[in-house]
């Protein structure tokens, strides 16, 4: 590793030993569960050996997960009407991991650490895993009691115009930098030819999107064809799908975002203000914003102290 990848580590991670968000604070279960980050680590670190795109799934779940209800696993709960039901959730995936991690927390410790905090955590793992930042985790958080198939109306969606997307990060207390930096979350991570078929052949008067850099038009209409089988996939970071790194926001200045919700970002005035600062010198660290922001999105709408409860199993309330 790079000599300034480590110094940016530790900095990412000295600055927030002892450091509290609320009632979250690192090393909530130091003292009740102190094998509990060691165990989560371990079953994620297992999983993406045989499925390295489960980084993405992972961190993914995270973010679904915080922004209905906010970070109280509400979205692992199974049942016709519960939350994973929902379309703004199509794809999201992971359970079966996060479940493992609760199975074997609760042979150590029953009872004590939540699926909420676990989500949080392996998300965590799933971008150190990928290259990324490593990262503290602030925890403390309880399981919610609701999920509701309709509680997802509010998730964003790909379709939505910039200031619809920036409508519903504000309303969660979000900043437009926080939209930039989570949206760079797609730098792992694949998506659907369905979610192409309008950008690539639909679009209003011109067909394709003319956002899209023509030299990239072919190789997407490639990989989602016309009628073509529209659950293909394909990644979201041209260049390095696979590494988490600052590539994504080069993909949008470009005209490579293969998004339309990441593109429309360089077409507003004060993300695309954002989007440029990361390649100025000297500029801001991509990792350190990126830490702050999913840092300060895992504490949205907790459940802390007597609130909520601990799940015995995550995939249904007690």
């Amino acid at each position: 590793m790079a000599l300034v990848s480590v110094i940016v580590i530790t900095l990412i991670t000295t600055s927030f030993l002892g450091f509290s968000y609320g009632q979250l604070r690192v090393g909530f279960y130091s003292s009740t569960c102190p094998k509990t980050e060691e165990i989560v680590s371990s079953v994620v670190r297992e999983a993406f050996l045989v499925d390295k795109n489960l980084a993405a799934v992972l961190l993914r779940l995270h973010f679904h997960d915080c922004f209905v209800n906010g970070c109280d696993g509400s979205i692992l709960i199974e049942g016709q009407s519960a939350e994973r039901h929902a379309f703004g959730h199509q794809g999201v995936n992971g359970f079966d991991v996060i479940e493992k991690a609760k199975s074997e927390l609760e042979r150590v410790c029953p009872g004590v650490v939540s699926c909420a905090d676990i989500v949080a955590m392996a998300a965590r793992d799933s971008i150190a895993l990928s290259n990324g930042p490593s990262y503290l985790v602030p925890t403390g958080r309880r399981d919610g009691r609701v999920s509701n198939v309709s509680s997802a109306a509010i998730m964003p969606e790909v379709s939505e115009s910039i200031q619809q997307l920036k409508s519903k990060f504000l309303e969660k207390g979000l900043s437009e930098k926080d939209l930039v930096l989570l949206s760079a979350a797609h730098s792992i991570g694949t998506t659907a030819c369905f979610f192409m078929t309008d950008r690539l052949y639909n679009f209003p008067k011109v067909g394709s999107d003319p956002s899209i850099n023509p030299r990239f038009v072919p190789e997407l209409k490639s990989k989602c064809p016309k009628n073509g089988d529209v659950n293909v996939r394909l990644p979201m970071d041209h260049g390095s799908p696979l590494r988490f790194d600052s590539q994504i926001l080069r993909n949008i200045r470009d005209g490579f975002a293969v998004l339309r919700s990441d593109a429309i970002l360089y077409e507003d005035e004060v993300t695309k203000k954002i989007i440029d600062s990361y390649f100025g010198v000297p500029g801001p660290s991509f990792e350190k914003d990126f830490v702050d922001s999913i840092v300060k999105m895992g504490t949205l709408g907790v459940n802390t102290g007597t609130q909520g409860e601990i799940r015995r199993v995550c995939k249904a309330f007690n």
